[in-house]
């Protein structure tokens, strides 16, 4: 006769969500060490389409990192002309 596992003991084996960073966490960790580190530049426009394709994500993605990005007043959004870096 086999033993079963708990459902507890699975969900602690197998967590349903797994701890690592989201695809648009790591877009902006990058950008932002681009943006620090003087890789990009103050001023500099970023094309969210370029970005996604450069990381090989989608344009959403990006624009979740971008979010993140003007919080912290690393990048200026400018309506109906763009996203520059501050």
């Amino acid at each position: 006769m086999k033993a079963k596992i708990s459902e507890e003991v699975l969900k602690e084996i197998f967590p349903r969500k797994l701890k690592r960073p989201q695809v648009s966490e790591r877009v902006y960790r990058e950008l932002k060490k681009m943006i620090l580190s003087g890789k990009l530049k103050k001023g500099q426009r970023l094309v969210e389409e370029e970005i996604s394709k450069s990381f090989n994500v989608s344009r959403t993605v990006v624009g979740k990192a971008f979010i993140q990005l003007k919080k912290d007043k690393l990048i200026i959004r400018k309506f109906k002309k763009g996203t520059f870096v501050a």
